[in-house]
């Protein structure tokens, strides 16, 4: 089982910076993790996913050079580093574990498999 905990939200002007951390208890190593984010009345959507295994990331088209996802294993600590921040990035956060390493690319929401209790994001003026 995989325990995870979110923290470095908060509130940005346009163009700014965040970082976000999300703390892993249990076993990380050949594991698919990922940074989603949701705004009330909306899908949760995928921003940001990474193999443990190799450090192979993948990015949604609307963070994609802005947002930059790692992982160090030795700390079981998922990063989301977020430059250039607009209005439209405000959601709240998610980290997640798709145990299986399948859904990697796609970010498919259903396959992964822990959440953690999210941390909020505001860019505004």
């Amino acid at each position: 089982q995989v325990h995870l905990v979110e923290s470095g939200g908060g509130s940005v002007q346009p163009g700014g910076s965040l970082s976000l951390s999300c703390a892993a208890t249990g076993p990380t190593s050949n594991l698919c993790m990922g940074w989603f984010r949701q705004t009330p009345g909306k899908a949760r959507e995928g921003v940001a996913s990474i193999y443990a295994r190799d450090s192979t990331t993948y990015y949604s088209s609307s963070v994609k050079g802005r947002f930059t996802i790692s992982l160090d294993d030795a700390k079981k600590t998922l990063y989301l580093q977020m430059n250039s921040l607009k209005p439209e990035d405000t959601a709240m956060y998610y980290c997640a574990v798709d145990l299986g390493s399948r859904y990697c690319a796609t970010m498919t929401e259903r396959f992964f498999d822990y959440w953690g209790q999210g941390t909020q994001v505001t860019v505004s003026s």
